[in-house]
């Protein structure tokens, strides 16, 4: 059941208040699940973000937050990590209305995630050291990391909290202000996170936050001239306009993109634990998630007894109200997601070489809502259009390969390279797989997850750069070299004849 406190109109929030709306185009939001509105965001035009903007810069130069010390923001991201958790419920609640994504999923990791983004961020400045140099005796070199300024930070809709406080978290924590611009279609939790932020001790204009659709709001925070830094997380297409104009306006950029990540399953997997995580990896958060583990290659020793198993349990999974705790696929985002998933499976249809085994259809459950039935098809070439374009929904590519090379050529044949997954209980092929895939992560016997020390990123076309701990801080702040002289020595005297 929708909460009670949905609010009305979701508007800018800067310099710690709520704007007015006055004359601001309106976007309808929707709950997934019954197709009605169920709240309005006002879109901010340029004249907005710039007020936003500026609102970063003044609270930036005063250094209220960029020259706080370490201690002080420790404790301000630890007590925001506390009010997150505190406050999940309502959290959790809001995620489901905007997003038609299981409530089981949003308490199980979504909320825990933006968590423990605030908490890992105040334990890593903490600890983290600049190095010193002294290999010449007549200096002392050192390095220091100064916040780069105002961060451009835009969100996806698929995990809204979870991906965008990863952002704001990072930006922070380092200094910085920042000015977030969270998807059009995912508005709502936001409204309790900025008051949290402030709650927590969050200086006013640290946290400025706008609405809208990317063409309007979010190029004009983009191609900002006070935007220092852009962190991007959504489409490739969208983030090779951004990388663009970051380009034009010399800032510093990281995009996270698309994917279609391969899940290599060897016949000495663990069978039944390999069996678990392909579904986990593909059908979890509605398969609207870049990390989905989208092509399933299966050795054909174990293929035809895997597609079985792996077919009945897909028949099996529980599709339904997002608010139920029983369920595990809610509905997709929007009607135009499950379009464009439901045109692939007719294409898939229309396909030689490709068979439907599971759904391909929207479901017959339902009157209203943007359910599809999660899909399965094998496909008999990785060139086919299911096994190379990103689906973004509940739908598994299932290919089988007979050696290793050929897994992993098939692995890498893909304009992505953000997730390879391996099962195999032969550490000799693991090893030999993680040297060969080109993907910026490899799980090995493990469907999702994320450690926040080491680098997030992809290869290839699912973007540029990386986040997480030391890639964070290389992103949210400038290095800056200080060389004092150790000693007095002796400096050439030009002019003195």
């Amino acid at each position: 059941m929708l909460p009670e406190s949905i609010p009305k109109t979701v508007t800018s929030y800067i310099d710690a208040a709520w704007v007015t709306p006055a004359g601001h185009d309106t976007l309808p939001v929707i709950f997934a699940a019954n197709e009605q509105q169920i709240s309005e965001v006002a879109e901010a035009n340029a004249a907005e973000v710039h007020r936003a903007v500026a609102s970063a810069k003044t609270a930036f130069e005063t250094g209220v937050w960029s020259r706080a010390s370490v201690a002080t923001r420790k404790s301000v991201l630890l007590k925001v990590s506390e009010l997150i958790l505190a406050n999940r419920d309502r959290l959790a609640e809001l995620e489901v209305a905007h997003t038609g994504a299981p409530l089981a999923q949003a308490y199980g990791r979504h909320i825990p995630r933006a968590a423990a983004n605030f908490e890992f961020f105040a334990e890593y400045i903490a600890q983290a050291s600049n190095p010193v140099f002294e290999q010449n005796p007549d200096y002392l070199t050192y390095v220091r990391r100064d916040p780069a300024g105002v961060a451009g930070l835009i969100a996806p809709w698929n995990a809204p909290l979870a991906l965008a406080s990863m952002k704001v978290a990072g930006a922070i924590a380092f200094g910085n202000s920042c000015v977030l611009k969270p998807s059009e279609l995912t508005p709502l939790s936001f409204v309790p996170f900025m008051e949290l932020l402030s709650e927590a001790g969050v200086p006013p204009g640290v946290v400025n936050m706008v609405n809208g659709r990317g063409p309007v709001t979010g190029a004009a925070l983009v191609a900002h001239p006070d935007v220092d830094v852009v962190a991007f997380t959504g489409g490739t297409s969208t983030g090779r306009l951004i990388g663009a104009e970051a380009g034009r306006g010399i800032k510093k950029v990281v995009t996270e993109l698309g994917g279609k990540s391969a899940n290599i399953i060897f016949a000495d997997a663990d069978f039944e634990r390999a069996l678990d995580a392909a579904l986990v990896a593909i059908f979890s958060n509605n398969g609207q998630q870049c990390l989905a583990g989208s092509r399933i290659l299966l050795q054909r020793e174990i293929a035809e007894k895997f597609v079985a198993a792996f077919v009945a349990r897909v028949k099996r999974l529980r599709l339904g109200d997002p608010y139920d705790p029983k369920t595990e696929i809610g509905a997709l985002i929007s009607a135009a997601q499950m379009e464009r998933v439901l045109e692939y499976a007719r294409q898939a249809a229309d396909t030689e070489g490709v068979e439907i085994l599971a759904g391909g259809k929207r479901s017959e459950l339902f009157d209203k809502g943007f359910f599809v039935e999660p899909t399965v098809v094998t496909a008999a070439s990785n060139a086919l259009p299911v096994c190379q374009e990103e689906i973004f929904g509940p739908f598994a590519t299932i290919l089988t390969f007979d050696t290793e090379d050929e897994a992993y050529a098939i692995a890498n044949d893909s304009e992505f390279g953000l997730v390879a997954y391996v099962w195999s209980q032969n550490i000799a092929r693991v090893m030999r797989a993680t040297d060969a895939l080109r993907a910026g992560m490899v799980w090995v016997n493990t469907p999702l997850t994320r450690d926040l020390h080491a680098p997030f990123g992809g290869y290839k076309h699912s973007g540029v750069g990386r986040d997480g701990g030391d890639w964070s801080r290389a992103l949210f702040t400038e290095e800056k070299t200080v060389t004092v002289a150790a000693r007095d020595f002796a400096i050439a005297q030009l002019g003195k004849g």
